[in-house]
């Protein structure tokens, strides 16, 4: 709870005005993707959560309207419309000047989790058009912007009145601008995943989700008052698990700690780790804190109990988390991150007193539940026989390569060992790859061709992965390692390419392999998404060629409609059925040449949700598989 609960003009510090925005967005919101998109709804769903947090909302309507814009509201006490110092309404202070805001006011938020002041801000001026409606001190006060500049004039500084109301709150509705976004349509499946984890996170609040899009519309209440326990059993609801949740909380210097964890008998690891109810893509300091603490605790008991042997080694932490699907959500009064987007949390505090907290915590649950340890130190028994084994069979199947032209039809390297200045491109088919290699210019650009369609690492166990030649091939190009189901023997700064590209067909079996491709990303390798290393080559599909004027290539079948719209005059069309079909020339204008490809980045919004989507669509589980289908096939492009 606040230490203050007057929320007014005096509470809106300024630290400056408001630059660049436009010109930079990715700064701010971290791209101008749909993950950028969908950045401007949670910036201000942060703020009202933050008002949640300060004991004065629990309601937050969340409404994507049918004209494509997004109306955020709630019960809060009203962004505040006083005349503020720097000569206007606090209000416009808020949404025209970066670092403006009250989160820099210690009394007027204990914790909060908007970006650092910029949130409102950034979300107008990357808007077409913002309307801010208050409700406050009994009336109901509204802005207009556009593109960040208002277009209502104060009243000797101040905000009109349009109504009068007994109820307080803020109303937000904004636009994205179609300028800046690759795409403004917002993916609802990414909002309300968002929506439902913060209501897990925040067990008194209650979120209403709206999608008036739709012919027959869409309405979802997201309350869930079991919190964390709710989370882990929603993460768990498909799988055999070992144990009930278990569920600690507690707070130190400031900083308050939540924590549930489950295992299950499975092999991957889901450890989630939010502050202020942010999600932290990348872990952090709380991860590391809980983490370390838990694998000391683990091993301590495990040789109390004599499991462990005075000759054996410890369990890793990658044993001991073998099957654990954990949360762990901190509050912290002055958070510090990793990038304005929040993906890392910096704080050494945060670990101290995560680690704290679990040392006591977890020993004084275990001492009490004795079975339940030992079904625990089980799971890290397991995962433990299974890393050694899967160490020698590593070290049988993984060979040292040096890198050079390969004569069997492998990689063709190229010349730098500048790892910053080089590229990778995954080439199927032979075809195709020996035309790349013609094309490429060789001097930074590597080309491994691979043949056919690499195993599925969602249904192979490890030795297999690591048996299969192409994806052996990939791991010695690549240069840093495999991270194997217990084990990491990972290292992204050993990568020996900047850019890791994709170059597939553009068809369905093309869509396949690339699919094949970023699962075992993923799940061995997924610093290499995380980090911004892995892309898709965008072929073109078409070569227009007019009887009079410039050729052009065509990448899709909306570039050609388009071309059949604003060309005039006859033209000959050439259709590529794939890569090969192109010569070397054709394919460095088209696909390799920095200054003129296309390339697509490969990002992850959220992480739960990708974990979940890969699980079920390439692992053994066929009737979750057939429902997503049908209900996303109108999402599908491929060319058939």
């Amino acid at each position: 709870m606040a230490a203050k609960t007057t929320y007014d003009a005096s509470s809106i510090t300024v630290l400056e005005g408001l630059e660049a925005v436009r010109k930079r967005p990715g700064m701010y919101i971290g791209s101008v993707s749909t993950k950028g998109l969908n950045h401007l709804i949670y910036e201000i769903v942060d703020n009202s959560v933050d008002e949640h947090l300060a004991g004065f909302c629990d309601k937050i309507y969340v409404t994507l309207e049918a004209d494509g814009s997004c109306t955020v509201m709630d019960n809060g006490r009203g962004i505040p419309v006083e005349m503020h110092e720097k000569g206007i309404s606090a209000e416009r202070l808020v949404f025209t000047t970066l670092h403006a805001g009250g989160k820099f006011d210690d009394s007027a938020y204990k914790t909060s989790g908007g970006l650092h002041g910029v949130g409102s801000s950034v979300v107008n001026a990357l808007s077409t058009r913002l309307t801010v409606r208050v409700k406050k001190n009994g009336f109901i006060y509204e802005d207009k912007y556009e593109r960040g500049n208002p277009v209502i004039p104060l009243e000797n500084g101040l905000l009109p009145v349009v109504g009068k109301t007994r109820e307080t709150g803020t109303a937000v509705n904004f636009l994205p601008d179609d300028t800046i976004f690759d795409k403004t349509r917002f993916k609802e499946d990414e909002v309300k995943s968002r929506l439902h984890e913060t209501a897990y996170l925040n067990p008194r609040l209650t979120i209403i989700y709206e999608d008036k899009r739709k012919t027959e519309g869409e309405y979802i209440e997201f309350h869930e008052p079991q919190g964390l326990i709710g989370y882990l059993k929603d993460l768990n609801k498909s799988k055999e698990t070992v144990h009930e949740v278990i569920y600690y909380t507690g707070e130190s210097e400031g900083v308050s700690v939540e924590v549930a964890f489950q295992y299950v008998n499975e092999f991957h690891e889901t450890v989630l780790g939010f502050c202020n109810n942010i999600y932290n893509a990348e872990g952090g300091t709380h991860l590391t804190g809980f983490k370390t603490m838990f694998t000391t605790v683990i091993n301590n008991y495990a040789r109390q109990l004599n499991i462990l042997k005075e000759k054996d080694a410890n369990f890793t932490g990658s044993d001991v988390r073998n099957g654990m699907t954990a949360v762990i959500s901190v509050k912290h009064p002055d958070p510090r991150f990793e990038g304005q987007t929040k993906t890392k949390l910096d704080n050494q505090d945060a670990a101290k007193v995560v680690s704290k907290v679990t040392g006591e915590e977890i020993v004084h649950f275990f001492d009490r539940n004795l079975e339940t340890l030992k079904a625990v130190i089980g799971c890290a028994e397991k995962a433990a026989k299974i890393r050694k084994s899967e160490e020698k069979a590593k070290t049988n199947l993984l060979t040292k390569q040096k890198f050079s032209f390969d004569s069997n039809g492998k990689l063709a390297n190229c010349e730098s060992r500048d790892p910053s200045k080089c590229e990778i491109f995954i080439v199927e088919g032979d075809s195709a790859g020996g035309s790349a290699k013609t094309a490429r210019n060789r001097a930074y650009q590597a080309i491994l061709p691979i043949r056919g369609k690499i195993l599925n690492v969602e249904k192979a166990s490890i030795d297999k992965v690591l048996a299969n030649a192409e994806i052996k091939t990939m791991i010695n190009a690549f240069g840093c390692g495999f991270k194997e189901g217990y084990g990491n023997d990972f290292d992204i700064s050993k990568l020996r390419y900047d850019k890791i590209i994709i170059m597939a067909d553009a068809d369905v079996d093309g869509a396949h392999i690339s699919t094949l491709l970023l699962t075992l990303f993923y799940r061995h390798m997924p610093e290499l998404i995380f980090e911004g290393h892995v892309y898709l080559a965008m072929p073109p599909l078409y070569k227009a060629m007019p009887s009079k004027g410039k050729e052009e290539y065509l990448y899709d079948d909306k570039a050609l409609e388009k071309y059949r719209k604003t060309h005039k005059g006859p033209f000959t069309l050439q259709r590529y059925k794939g890569l090969g079909e192109m010569d070397a020339d054709q394919l460095w204008e088209t696909t390799l040449n920095p200054a003129t490809r296309k390339l697509k980045l490969v990002e992850i919004e959220d992480a739960l949700m990708a974990a979940q989507v890969t699980e079920m669509l390439m692992g053994n589980d066929v009737p979750p598989r057939k429902a997503f289908i049908y209900e996303h096939a109108h999402d599908a492009e491929l060319d058939i």
